[in-house]
């Protein structure tokens, strides 16, 4: 009987050793499965949605300038980035859809290039953190409450143009120019916005603004042509419409012995005569260093929007030659020369 008694007391001990043994087993076995967790979680590469209004080489380099910011930071698409690229082509719908889809895919960051693309991803999320870039008023767009302070989930740059080193500009390469024409399209309250600054500006430049709207690339022949007699120069604002319709402006004008003063490296480029502008892959470069303080933990609400200093004079020789235009030894000494199409 006491053989048994013990036989009985040593099975329920091994039962209660084997039990405690299976127990530490099944708990390091949660701890190992929680770091795994974790070192996935962390190693989850950011996510980050672009959403651009449409292609043009204003846009495209601000777009380079961002992703190459990023990467100078050590934040890499396909290492420990993904990056989304997404292009409306100019449809303002589709840059809704596209902004609804980052939102509901949760995206890490959204980077929206110009002025309808950013509104289309604010009216998605407010808690998304949205990084702008080619925006020109985003307190008039109802992006920020200031651009001092934007306290809203919305910061990064404003590619407001130097519209007065701009007419300076103007008046120095075509002395006689007393009626300037604007092109622009009425959809986009920037080119609006421009159109109202250059109003303001006119009396001081001696100069009368004569401007003509357009919804469409379509309708850009037709409203050039009922703007050549009646002008001097052609003006053209950061307008993602009309960017994108340079190349057929450009060709009018000259034609039409009509000089033009863009607002961008982009526009001479495309055969405009000339600029006093800024540079918009380093206006996306200034945006990307602010993305990753986001990343890193800054708020976009304290965060001012941003503006480039700095201007590059570009002036495009072939437009130059075309339209018997003489410059100014200190004009070239300083300039950026467009041939061929080209930066030289």
């Amino acid at each position: 009987m006491v053989v048994k008694q013990k036989s009985s007391v040593l099975f329920v001990v091994l039962l209660l050793i084997i039990s405690l043994l299976s127990g530490c087993s099944n708990n390091a076995a949660t701890v190992n499965n929680q770091d795994s967790e974790s070192t996935i979680k962390s190693n989850k590469p950011i996510e980050i949605g672009i959403t651009q209004i449409v292609e043009h080489p204003a846009l495209d380099s601000a777009r380079q300038g961002f992703i190459d910011a990023l990467a100078s930071k050590g934040y890499r698409d396909g290492e420990n980035l993904k990056i989304d690229f997404q292009n409306a082509q100019g449809d303002i719908p589709t840059a809704q859809t596209i902004a609804q889809n980052f939102a509901s895919s949760k995206k890490d960051m959204i980077f929206a290039v110009a002025t309808p693309s950013a509104q289309a991803a604010f009216n998605a999320t407010k808690d998304i953190p949205i990084l702008i870039t080619a925006v020109t008023d985003p307190e008039d767009a109802g992006l920020v409450k200031s651009m001092e302070k934007p306290e809203t989930n919305v910061t990064g740059t404003s590619d407001a143009a130097p519209m007065e080193r701009q007419m300076e500009l103007l008046k120095n390469l075509i002395p006689h120019a007393k009626k300037v024409g604007i092109l622009y399209n009425t959809s986009e309250r920037n080119s609006e916005i421009q159109v109202e600054m250059a109003k303001e500006l006119s009396d001081s430049f001696d100069i009368e603004i004569i401007a003509s709207g357009v919804t469409s690339t379509n309708e850009v022949p037709q409203a050039l042509d009922s703007l050549m007699n009646k002008i001097d120069v052609l003006y053209v604002p950061t307008d993602n419409l009309i960017a994108s319709a340079i190349a057929i402006i450009s060709e009018k004008c000259i034609e039409n012995n009509i000089p033009i003063i863009g607002s961008e490296k982009g526009h001479v480029e495309g055969g405009a005569l000339a600029t006093e502008g800024i540079d918009y892959y380093k206006l996306g470069f200034q945006t990307g260093i602010m993305a990753v303080e986001v990343l890193e933990g800054a708020s976009t609400k304290d965060m001012p929007i941003e503006t480039l200093k700095d201007t590059t004079l570009t002036i495009n020789m072939d437009t130059a030659e075309k339209l018997n235009i003489e410059i100014s030894k200190e004009m070239l000494e300083r300039a950026e020369i467009v041939k061929g199409g080209e930066v030289q």
